[in-house]
Order: structure tokens, then sequence, then C-alpha cells
């Protein structure tokens, strides 16, 4: 008898909760929504929708942190924790006031807006492509995506950069840089979305371009301009394998990544439809083929299972899928994924052995993937997912080699873009206030250098 009051009680506190939760969630909607009606495509629903997977990919940056700090050492963890920090306060600042307008305002040719800075006379319901949008919950969901563009720099950055020098960086590219290829496609008739060849359309659903590979190409800067951590290269050149501290920091990351990837897609589709659950599916399938092709390539080259390889052989997948994940089937993800695990680990080994330090193949992972999940699009397209306009786009579908060569010239223009400004930026932080800290500062480890204090508390 008691536990059957017990269970009563439980019952009416859960709906008492939920009453409470629908009260509050309806009392949270502006006055201004009202100018949404219910025909505009379930507008409060898309908005829930789009907060939802904001903060899937919000969560991204704990990942990102800890994959970072993982792979690195122990003396420098402040540091890489101080920079994610910043990527996201600097970033949601500088796309607030700069950014957005660049990115989604009234075009000032087919590069960027001239408008909506500051987002300046918007009312709360946002037109993007025939969609009715409220302006708060779409810009959420953009602005996590300008920070993670930006922080894929940070791993390739990692142990050696001036932390004000970061500061700026992040700034510019949040601000500006980023902003500038998001207009060129996402906002609708820039240059990359009005890209054709025939019938065949540049698409890139979620960003394996516009997102990943812009922040491989500024990652690729960061690197050269910097030059390579002491001690990464001995006398004739050849590599040294400097080992992060914590390959659980590194694990956990991708699985936090990897959670906040389905946001990440899954979200790009700005409603909750049908699409929502095949991009999720497309998403895990992808991810779990690069773990175990990167996993098998690099067990076969060195007789063991890098874990932290295997790690990014799963971020490797999930860029892989990000451009196709609404067009392609899901064997289709399955092999986007497989090639992507395989490729990152040989892009990683040939990045080093030029010359090139970067401390989490952030390079490899977010620029080259990149590259090669917007081919695959062209390749396996299956399905119309909104931006190719027709069906069976790809290859190996009988879409011809259009959709091939349309993805191939994207990818190179947002390449030049991301290339030539990160360039022209790193130089003149380096010509300015310096780009790296001094030699003893490495060696001490940043997080005294820069931050005042260990990132790992000393013992008593």
């Amino acid at each position: 008898m008691a536990h059957a009051v017990a269970k009563k009680r439980r019952r009416k506190i859960c709906f008492g909760l939920l009453g409470i939760g629908a009260a509050l969630f309806i009392s949270a909607t502006p006055a201004a929504a009202a100018e949404i009606t219910p025909s505009d495509n379930n507008a409060l629903l898309t908005s829930l929708w789009l907060i939802v997977a904001g903060c899937l990919v919000f969560l991204m940056q704990a990942g990102f942190a800890l994959v970072e700090a993982g792979l690195t050492r122990a003396k420098n963890i402040g540091n890489i924790m101080a920079k994610n920090l910043a990527d996201m306060a600097i970033g949601a600042l500088a796309f607030w006031a700069v950014g957005f307008g660049l990115a989604f305002g009234t075009d000032a040719g087919s590069f960027f807006g001239s408008d909506k800075f500051f987002l300046s006379g918007m009312s709360e319901a946002f037109l993007n492509g025939g969609d009715v949008l409220e302006t708060p919950s779409f810009f959420f969901f953009q602005v996590v995506f300008a920070a993670t563009a930006v922080t894929i720099a940070s791993g390739a950055m990692a142990e050696r950069t001036k932390f004000s020098a970061y500061l700026i960086f992040s700034a510019v590219m949040s601000g500006f840089i980023y902003p500038v290829v998001v207009h060129m496609f996402w906002q609708g008739d820039g240059l990359l979305s009005d890209l054709a060849i025939g019938d065949a359309k540049f698409s890139d659903f979620a960003g394996s371009t516009i997102v990943h590979s812009t922040g491989g190409w500024a990652a690729l800067m960061g690197a050269i301009f910097l030059g390579p951590r002491l001690g990464k290269y001995d006398s004739n050149g050849n590599p040294r394998a400097i080992p992060g501290h914590n390959i659980g920091y590194v694990t956990i990351g991708v699985f936090i990544l990897w959670f906040g990837w389905f946001g990440f897609n899954a979200g790009s589709e700005l409603a909750m439809d049908e699409w929502v659950a095949h991009a999720i599916m497309t998403t895990l399938l992808a991810a779990a083929a690069g773990v175990l092709s990167s996993g098998f390539v690099i067990w076969k080259k060195t007789g063991s299972l890098d874990v932290g390889m295997a790690g990014n052989g799963a971020l490797a997948g999930l860029v892989s899928i990000t451009a196709g994940t609404g067009a392609l089937n899901f064997l289709g993800a399955i092999i986007s994924g497989l090639i992507g695990g395989i490729i990152v680990v040989y892009s990683i080994i040939m990045i080093e052995r030029k010359g090139i330090d970067d401390p989490v193949g952030a390079v490899s992972v977010h620029g080259i993937c990149g590259v090669w999940g917007t081919l695959a699009v062209g390749l396996f397209a299956r399905y119309d997912d909104a931006f190719l306009g027709r069906e069976n786009a790809g290859l190996f579908y009988g879409g011809g080699f259009e959709q091939l060569l349309v993805q191939a010239i994207g990818s190179l223009i947002v390449a030049t873009w991301v290339l030539g400004t990160s360039a022209i930026l790193f130089k003149t932080i380096k010509s300015t206030i310096g780009l790296r800290v001094s030699a003893s500062e490495e060696r001490e480890g940043l997080d005294l250098a820069e931050h005042g204090s260990p990132g790992y508390g000393l013992a008593d």
C-alpha cells in the first residue's frame, strides 16, 4: 500500500513538473513571436529544435578542449582551456557585432552582407530562404558554428602561441574570415550558392568545407607561421614524437564531439522533420566507420592501436559526412567515413614529414577531410538535400562528373579565401605584437608563462 501511495505521489510530481515546464516555455515566448503564424513551418517547434541542436554544438567546445589538452603536454593544459573559453566568449560578441551581418546581411556583392550588424533592423521573425525562423534561435545556432570554425585552429597552434596573439586571431576569424565564407553559400545568393555547372549545384549541407575546411586552412597557416615546437624535429629534420599527456581526455573529448555532432548535422536541417533522423544515422555510421578504418591502418603500420589516432579517425568520419549528411544514403555514409579514416592517418604523417607541426592533427581532420567530405557528395549523393536540387546527383548514381567538379571548385574557392586572409592576418600579428612565445617560456610551459599558475595544482 505504501509503495502504491509513493508511486502515485511520484506520478503527481512528474506531471506537476511537466506542467510547470510547459507554462515556463509558453510564458518565455517573446511577444514578437506573434508575428509568426502556425503555418510558417511550425516556427516555434523549429526554434526549439535549433536551440537544442545549438546546445549540442555548444558542448563541442568542451570536446575540442579535452582532445587538444589530452594530445598536448601537461604544462600547457590551462592555456588550451583558456583559448577554447576565449573562442566562445570572443566569438559570440564578434559574431553578434559584425559576423552575423557579414554572413546574413543584405548583399554588398557576392561575398559579404552590408547590414544587420549588432542584429539591428531585424524583427524576431527572420526569413531565410523562404523559411521563417526566429532570429534569436537562428543566431544562436549560427554563432556556435562560428566558434567551432575558430577553435579548430587552436590545436594546430598549441604549446607555442602568445595568448594575446591568439585572441586577435579569434576575433578576426569569427568576425570576418568565417562570416564571408558563410555568406558565399548559406546566405542564399552568394558566390557558392550560385555556383553551378549545368544541373550540378554546389552543396555543403552542414559545413565540411564551410566550417571545417575553413578552420583547417586557418590552422595550417597558423602552424606554418608559428613554426614547429622546440624539439619536434632533429638536426636532420626528422620528426620526433611529443606524446600527449592524457589519452583519457582525448577519448572523452571525442565522445563529446561525436555527441555534439548530432546537433551539428541534424540541426542544419533547420526544421524538425523526417530528415533529422536520417542525418543522425549518417553521422553515427560515418564516425563509426572512421574509427575502424583509421584504427586498422595505424595498427598495420605500427603493430599496435594508437588510441589517439583512432579518435581522430572518428572525427575524420564526422567531418567526412558533414557535407553529405542529408544527401548520402547509409552505405554512402559508411564509405565516406571509411575513406576519411584512412585519409586522416596518411595526411597526419605526410604533414608532419613536411615540417609542419600540428600537435592534434587539426589540418588533416578538418582541412583535408573537409575537402574529402565535400567531394564525397559528388560521388555518393543519392537524395536532394535542398541544395542539390535533384536526386541521384552523385557520380555513382548516374549524376555525371559535373557534380564532382562543382564540389571541387567550391572547395578551392573557400581554401583560396581562407589561406589568403589568414596568411595576411598571421603575418600582421607576427610583425607587430609577435605570434610566438619565447623559447624559455615555451620550455617552462604556457600555463606559467601566460597565465601565472600551473594547470594542475602542485601536490602538498
